[in-house]
């Protein structure tokens, strides 16, 4: 290309058409002073102020829309990174509880398998590993059943044998033959089954003479049973007052009694008692039967009178002794307590005489002299008065003295 000859460079400036139009920026979409310019407005330019209208840029968005995908992409994003971290939380605590599962199923093997190796030692007489073995059970289970039992059983035996058997010459000490102690045992309980308890009492007797470490806490227990089912027995069915109160003392020493097991020792305790003031002191007699009346009516002694009878018999017996002592409404009353329970011809005359020297007010006072008369013996009538016309004479004493009280 050569020199331009014209200097004029006007001529250079493009040419613009009639319907070509320049983009001005118009005031109203000029960003407001604190505002936003979403809410301004292209506002087309008359032909009269710059030659024609403005168009809008064409492939431009609006900015709120821009800013609402923007917003959308970065919720998309947090929801998955929240999504992740929880499936990653839920997967690590999936782990922990299958690790602990198999970590509690190990143990519970572990503490399994030493306990029925500290067992077998304890059958064995090899006390220190069997105490070893169920410490170490304690540690990881306390609550382990039986644990606390076989413990006990081997500390007792550590510490009543003289020489017992160490871990580090286990070939030294020969083995128990423990064949004859079962024997026992199984014989023991077969026996409690069957209700026979003195039976059960004698096996396991020879039981603990032959073998004293064998199966010791079981074996107080089936003492405890034996001891007290058999006392309860002895007590209600067979009479034998004293044998039954001690059975009950001796298995108290194996553990407490329960509350029947309790009442009937004393119930027991109360015949016993009442049974010693018989004919010596009728009103302590009236006294201990009057209160098995209302608890155990049917409880019998060797005698086989139970303590209603007794408590009838001794009534009779304290009234005849008030009746001999002129205090006609007292022995009145100890009668009456006899009829409750059951007739008697042959004192109801002597309770009929007594009854109208109650009613005719000849119960004696103090510092006056008693009267001669006697009650009459039972079954015989009083002779009537006999009518002299001389002046009245006081009523005659009866001819028949009266009786001694008759021997039970």
């Amino acid at each position: 290309m050569g020199r331009m000859d014209n200097p004029d460079l006007s001529e250079t400036r493009p040419v613009m058409k009639s319907d070509d139009t320049i983009p001005t920026p118009l005031s109203s979409e000029l960003p407001l002073p604190g505002g936003s310019r979403e809410n301004t407005v292209a506002v087309p330019v008359s032909p009269d102020a710059g030659g024609g209208t403005i168009p809008p840029e064409e492939g431009r968005e609006a900015p709120g829309r821009s800013r609402f995908w923007f917003w959308l992409v970065i919720l998309s994003f947090l929801a998955l990174l929240v999504i992740g971290a929880a499936s990653a939380y839920g997967g690590y605590l999936s782990g922990i509880q299958r690790r602990t599962s198999f970590e509690a199923t190990r143990v519970a093997s572990k503490v399994d398998e030493q306990f029925q190796l500290g067992v077998q030692d304890l059958q064995a007489g090899r006390y220190e590993l069997a105490r070893q073995r169920f410490e170490y059970v304690i540690n990881l289970d306390p609550d382990y059943p039986g644990v606390t039992e076989n413990l006990a059983a081997v500390l007792l035996q550590l510490n009543t044998t003289a020489t017992p058997t160490t871990v580090s010459t286990p070939t030294l000490t020969p083995t128990v033959d423990l064949r004859g102690a079962e024997e026992l045992f199984s014989q023991a309980q077969v026996l409690l089954a069957d209700g026979k308890w003195s039976e059960a009492i004698d096996t396991l007797l020879k039981l603990r003479k032959n073998e004293p470490s064998f199966q010791a806490v079981e074996v107080d227990s089936m003492f405890y049973v034996a001891l007290r089912n058999r006392g309860v027995q002895r007590i209600l069915s067979e009479g034998d007052l004293e044998g039954g109160t001690y059975d009950l003392a001796l298995a108290e020493r194996f553990g407490p009694l329960d509350v029947e097991a309790s009442n009937m020792r004393t119930w027991a305790d109360l015949y016993v008692t009442g049974a010693s003031f018989w004919g010596l002191d009728w009103s302590q007699a009236v006294y201990y039967f009057g209160q098995l009346l209302l608890v155990g009516p049917n409880l019998r002694d060797s005698t086989n009178l139970t303590a209603t009878e007794r408590f009838r018999l001794a009534s009779i017996k304290y009234g005849d002794f008030l009746a001999e002592n002129k205090e006609w409404c007292k022995a009145l009353e100890q009668y009456s307590a006899a009829f409750n329970i059951g007739t008697d011809p042959a004192v109801e005359p002597t309770a009929a005489w007594v009854a109208q020297k109650c009613e005719g007010g000849e119960e004696p006072k103090e510092d006056e002299e008693q009267p001669t008369e006697t009650p009459p013996t039972p079954g015989v009538t009083p002779p009537a008065e006999t009518p002299t016309p001389e002046p009245p004479t006081p009523e005659p004493s009866p001819t028949e003295p009266y009786p001694p009280p008759a021997t039970l």
